[in-house]
């Protein structure tokens, strides 16, 4: 047993953020140099953590790995396994258990670390496994409806007990998956980060003293709050509502709406999803049990917080001025056995949505969306040279950031996956029977503005082999666009096209599973950042620059700008006149949506939208999506309203005699 714990000062504080800050990047650094799969080794989809005793994350590394995880809290998840001993590792990757993996392809493990008995703290962290088995290659696609579907699943266990380690649970895991010497691989590589990490830890035991540890645990989680309330009290109190929208809550479906209602009271904020999509009959849904602050609820709230003080502490601490409320049955806390394995595209949508709240809070420091979306390419095929068929994550095709106050936004990387790392195309075309046509940025795709958005990215590869089956997931935004703000123009949309320009020409859109066979070529654009600030502000030699750089044409700088170009120079006097005859002293709307985002919002407004959401929280779980796509058939009219919706719904409830509910009755 420990003694008092001691007072921990500031730098004593520093010191111990840095050295387990370091204990992380030493983990990320293992795993990342001895992993197996493209997944982890080059586009570093994983994380690793420092937890306390009761497994609430203390630290991170910031230069490996997953950069929107500090505020994973393990502790349902460890309890579930029972006692400990040295040598346990604990895993999981069931998103119902525990609810700390979110979709069956992250397995999550832990491993303790004792001191004299006593159990002082855990390594930990996760890798995203290419495939985990399920209905298509990869294990993720919308059109799933279940997560049986979605691939082999492990509640919180043992895989190592007392350093040996549980082979039978293992062989299961890999009868299950499509390419099981990646997944072997990897976990392997990842046992070994945690004990990299445990060494770092016991090298830190023995400089500071356990209790020092110990109470220097709580001191970081301490700490990272007071920057957290800090940063809170700098908001304007009040309530922000903002929405966004999924293109689809389904395959060939309505859209999905995420909605949110920030209220900020000094140093305390709730976010209310009240007002969400019911829980979808796709993959969309994301599984959080209802945790008042569940990190992926937060991931958004991060970003904001990080923007604002690049000094902040990533851990736990973080979350503890934040209440979420998340109504049970919808797509923010679906009942199980709901589809979760798109949840990633789902929470590039939160991010945008919280960006978007906070903007109306202190829009003078925030930015324009990003993308939205960031599709990650996985090829599954045979590869002639080999005789082998193999699985291959190819490269995340990344969206490009919101315009910022006082910057364009970044091109080709946004807030929702900047820590996904590109792939050389060399190595993909040396493992994968595939051959790139182009990857770079898509001219003219970021939304105008003082501060332009920043570009999308377009990748193109050819394939060989028959029935070669690609599973590109996370499209999105290919109807509702990044808005943009201030001013702002919103970026174009994304697109997906199988043999672009050639007689059999298809639009895949948001199809993310599909066979190609020999010669077909697959085009992926994605999303353009939105833009901020009044496009005619922009100063002519930055549009002189943008179409020097091609990421605009010529006739886009006079159209979107009032910049005219003329023998590569600008016409001062031509811009000059053109900007004045197009200003207004009508006020600039504060997000500009696009035309696909507005058109529906005359016909499903906020008050429409309230009425639904007040008709589907009063029925069954399992009824409410098919409510809400019949209620969508029957709104058509621009300018509907509360009454319109309501009259829909009796209509509906009068033919469904089936349906059961104190609504329906009225």
């Amino acid at each position: 047993m420990h003694g008092k714990a001691p007072l921990i000062d500031k730098v004593t504080l520093e010191i111990l953020a840095n050295h387990t800050r370091a204990a992380a990047e030493n983990m990320a650094y293992t795993l990342y140099r001895t992993a197996h799969s493209t997944f982890v080794k080059e586009t570093e989809d994983f994380t690793v953590q420092i937890l306390d005793a009761a497994g609430r994350t203390t630290a991170v590394p910031l230069d490996l790995g997953a950069t929107w995880y500090p505020g994973l809290d393990y502790g349902a998840a460890i309890a579930m396994v029972g006692d400990y001993e040295p040598g346990d590792i604990g895993f999981t990757n069931d998103p119902y258990s525990g609810y700390l993996s979110t979709h069956a392809p992250d397995l999550h493990m832990w491993k303790p670390i004792f001191h004299e008995g006593e159990l002082l703290c855990f390594a930990s962290g996760h890798i995203h496994n290419t495939d985990m088995g399920g209905a298509v290659p990869a294990s993720l696609s919308r059109a799933l409806t279940e997560v049986h579907q979605e691939g082999i699943r492990f509640k919180p266990s043992k895989l190592y007990r007392a350093g040996v380690l549980n082979t039978e649970l293992v062989d299961v895991m890999m009868t299950n998956v499509r390419k099981p010497e990646q997944n072997l691989g990897d976990l392997k590589a990842f046992v070994g980060a945690l004990n990299t990490g445990e060494r770092k830890l016991r090298e830190m035991i023995a400089k500071f003293g356990a209790d020092t540890l110990r109470a220097g645990f709580g001191a970081l989680l301490d700490y990272a709050e007071h920057q957290a309330r800090d940063i809170l009290r700098s908001i304007p109190d009040g309530e922000y509502f903002f929405a966004d929208f999924a293109d689809e809550d389904g395959p060939d479906g309505h859209p999905a709406r995420l909605a949110v209602t920030l209220r900020i009271n000094g140093d305390s904020a709730v976010l209310d999803f009240t007002g969400s999509d019911p829980q979808l009959t796709s993959s969309l849904n994301v599984p959080t049990g209802g945790n008042p602050r569940h990190t992926l609820m937060l991931v958004g709230v991060f970003y904001v917080l990080y923007t604002l003080n690049p000094g902040l502490l990533l851990n736990h601490g973080l979350t503890r001025p934040f209440t979420c409320i998340l109504p049970e049955g919808t797509v923010v806390n679906p009942s199980f056995p709901a589809a979760v394995g798109m949840r990633s595209l789902t929470c590039a949508r939160l991010r945008s949505l919280l960006i978007g709240a906070f903007g109306l809070a202190m829009p003078e420091r925030m930015p324009a969306a990003p993308a939205g979306s960031s599709s990650i390419v996985n090829v599954m095929t045979h590869d002639d040279r080999t005789g082998e068929a193999l699985i291959a994550a190819v490269n995340p095709v990344v969206g490009g950031g919101g315009g910022m106050p006082h910057g364009d936004g970044t091109n080709g990387s946004g807030a929702d996956a900047a820590y996904l790392k590109n792939t050389p195309i060399e190595i993909t075309e040396a493992e994968v029977p595939i051959r790139f046509r182009c990857y770079g940025l898509a001219s003219g795709t970021g939304g105008a503005g003082r501060w332009r958005g920043g570009m999308a990215t377009q990748m193109e590869f050819q394939v060989f082999t028959p029935n070669t089956r690609i599973t590109a997931r996370n499209r999105d935004r290919c109807r509702f666009q990044a808005w943009g703000i201030l001013g702002g123009k919103a970026g174009r949309a994304s697109e997906m096209k199988l043999n672009p320009g050639q007689p059999d020409e298809k639009l895949l859109n948001n199809i993310d599973t599909f066979t190609a066979g020999p010669g077909d070529i697959i085009r992926i654009t994605s999303p353009g950042g939105g833009g901020r600030g009044d496009p005619l502000e922009r100063e002519p030699a930055r549009v002189l620059r943008d179409v020097s750089c091609a990421y605009i044409t010529q006739e886009a700088a006079e159209i979107d700008y009032g910049v005219i170009i003329r023998d590569g120079a600008v016409d001062a006097a031509a811009t000059q006149s053109l900007r004045e005859s197009r200003r207004s002293n009508l006020p600039h709307p504060h997000f500009h949506f696009g035309a696909e985002r507005e058109g529906f919002e005359r016909i499903w407004s906020r008050d429409a939208y309230d009425e639904l959401t007040r008709i589907l929280a009063a029925l069954p779980i399992h009824w409410r999506h098919f409510v809400k796509r019949r209620l969508m058939q029957a709104i058509t009219r621009e300018g509907s309203g509360a009454a319109e919706v309501r009259a829909a719904w009796l209509g509906l409830a009068a033919s469904l005699p089936q349906l059961r509910s104190p609504m329906a009755a009225e």
